[in-house]
């Protein structure tokens, strides 16, 4: 059947199982806009930036596991979405950003909203191509899926001039894909599974170190099997959170700059390190060659690129994590580590780093411990970038796999709202909660009304301190309190909640903390509430940048410790 290029899109969308789409339209995108009402499968959510757009696919992608969209016109709509999607590459998450672009008569000669959009996020995507034919859209849509989930999932681009989109052509969907150069492995090699199972039999202070990609993998029965069999401890990253129940006797919490003390110190003093769908990053590892000095490493990760990379490895295993430790389970035996799960429960008693303490003020981690308690623990935690993402981090225990959906190579401010519409879309029946900033919320708080048309029940908790928290921080304990450019003047947020149309209530004081988020939990539609927390309150544990794991803060330094 002949078909336009804009319904051969939809077509496509709909056969991949696409149900939403986030977008804003612009000019070279009409042709689409006025095909889409043709198809009520696909359900399009107007964001008011194309930066929203993108943090909302992302999220609904990390919910869902499905491949998240976006949509974006040409010029200025597609370099909006480029933080976005740099976002989803650095922390695997699938996408597929689709831009409008100007027609192909008018490429290369600085037309219109024209920018080369495929060019400039070829460092940022797993593919980015320009269709130039309509009779290549089908198969551009369908090979641009398959590399967006296969393997290490990551963004892909399609930029699509206006004129493919009203072109006509025979619409055949593509039965298969067949991209020879792209051939990722998922069944580890026997003999290095066995070489791993031989340290994990003969280690006496073996860690789990376990990220994402146990998550995107669905591993969580596989890696569950393993450790209560040969009863090791699990200790996550940043992105791991919830990819082992928090309340199990075996997990320690999650490791790096503000990750909890014993964690860290666990890791530190292991002889077997045990990492799977974890890429050793920075933050996760501190000063790299002080990193588990004393441990043999296995890293398991679908990624081969990863392997290697930051850290040699004694034993590199190349798969998806499901498969691998299926094989690896029937291979491991079953131990006890006494001495060592005792050490460790004596590190957790001396660095305790999810205690509340006591204050007069209003402090974030007492918010963060109100919220888990409200919820009783059953809430997807959407953050924002900074201080309350750490406490977001810290002070809820997280059961569920996906229920922790934050931005953690890029740190990109601005993500938490956007990202919470993506949440609640991808998972409606799942109560959700934004916690931001007064800083990262500003930067996308339009999306506010994207909220209001949709009729989204969200919760959002903003930490109201008067400051950029973290770079405060940062300022205080290593520039010697030279503050600069951090202090914000912010506005009444419970006044622009509702000029929005969204129910708002300002919480200053202690007693008034669970009855807000009572208060919110019992609105149906988005529901804003502005803590007025401490405005100098830091996050600890802290290691600072050029220090190992174990050279953590627990408790502010009056002295300006590191200073530079």
């Amino acid at each position: 059947m002949v078909k336009t290029g804009a319904e051969i899109l939809c077509e496509c969308l709909i056969k991949e199982e696409v149900e939403v789409i986030f977008g804003f339209p612009g000019g070279v995108l009409l042709p689409l806009y006025d095909t889409l009402p043709k198809y009520p499968e696909l359900r399009h959510i107007l964001v008011r930036h194309e930066q929203g757009a993108a943090h909302a696919a992302d999220a609904y992608a990390r919910v869902t596991g499905k491949v998240g969209v976006c949509l974006a016109t040409s010029g200025p709509g597609a370099t909006n979405l480029v933080t976005g999607i740099a976002n989803a590459h650095l922390d695997s998450v699938p996408m597929l950003a689709i831009t409008g672009q100007v027609p192909t008569f008018f490429i290369g000669k600085d037309s219109f909203q024209e920018v080369d959009i495929t060019g400039i996020t070829v460092p940022i995507t797993k593919h980015s191509e320009l269709v130039l034919d309509t009779s290549d859209l089908a198969m551009a849509v369908r090979e641009s899926m398959y590399i967006a989930k296969a393997g290490r999932p990551g963004p892909v681009l399609l930029d699509i001039p206006r004129d493919v989109l009203q072109g006509r052509t025979e619409f055949v969907f593509p039965d298969k894909v067949d991209l020879p150069g792209y051939k990722p492995k998922l069944f580890g090699h026997p003999s290095q599974i066995k070489k791993a199972a031989d340290l994990i039999n003969a280690a006496e202070r073996p860690v789990v170190v376990a990220g994402r990609g146990v998550n995107i993998s669905n591993a969580h029965t596989e890696l569950k099997e393993l450790v209560e069999n040969v009863q090791i401890p699990v200790v996550t990253t940043f992105l791991g959170i919830g990819c082992f129940p928090e309340s199990h006797l075996l997990s320690y919490g999650w490791l790096g700059m503000h990750g909890m003390g014993y964690a860290n110190k666990a890791v530190h003093n292991s002889d077997l390190i045990i990492a799977v769908g974890m890429r050793f990053d920075d933050r996760a590892t501190g000063v790299l060659s002080s990193f588990a000095p004393n441990a043999r490493i296995i890293h398991v990760d679908i990624d081969p690129a990863e392997i290697g990379k930051n850290l040699p490895v004694d034993v590199p295993i190349v798969g998806d994590i499901k498969n691998i430790l299926q094989v690896l389970n029937k291979q491991v035996t079953r131990h006890e580590h006494i001495a060592w799960l005792t050490q460790l429960d004596e590190l957790r008693t001396r660095h305790p780093a999810t205690e509340v303490r006591e204050h007069a003020g209003l402090l974030p981690q007492y918010i963060i411990r109100q919220i888990h308690e409200v919820t009783k623990g059953d809430s997807i935690i959407v953050t924002d970038v900074g201080q309350h993402q750490m406490w977001a981090g810290q002070y809820f225990f997280y059961d569920k796999p996906n229920s922790f959906v934050s931005s953690g190579g890029l740190g990109t401010m601005g993500f938490g709202l956007p990202a919470s519409i993506g949440a609640k879309v991808g998972a409606p029946d799942e109560t959700v909660w934004c916690i931001c900033g007064d800083g990262g919320f500003q930067m996308t708080i339009q999306e506010l009304a994207t909220m209001v048309q949709e009729d989204l029940d969200i919760n959002i908790a903003i930490f109201n301190n008067g400051w950029l928290g973290m770079v405060r921080q940062w300022q205080e304990l290593i520039y010697s309190k030279r503050y600069f450019g951090t202090q914000l003047y912010n506005p009444d947020f419970v006044k622009i909640a509702e000029a929005y149309g969204i129910k708002g209530q300002r919480v200053s004081q202690k007693i008034d903390v669970r009855p807000a988020i009572e208060n919110a939990m019992a609105h149906k539609g988005p529901f804003v509430i502005e803590f007025m927390v401490e405005p100098e309150e830091n996050v600890y544990p802290f290691v600072p940048p050029g220090k190992t794991l174990v050279e953590f803060l627990e408790t502010p330094n009056p002295a300006g410790i590191l200073k530079q």
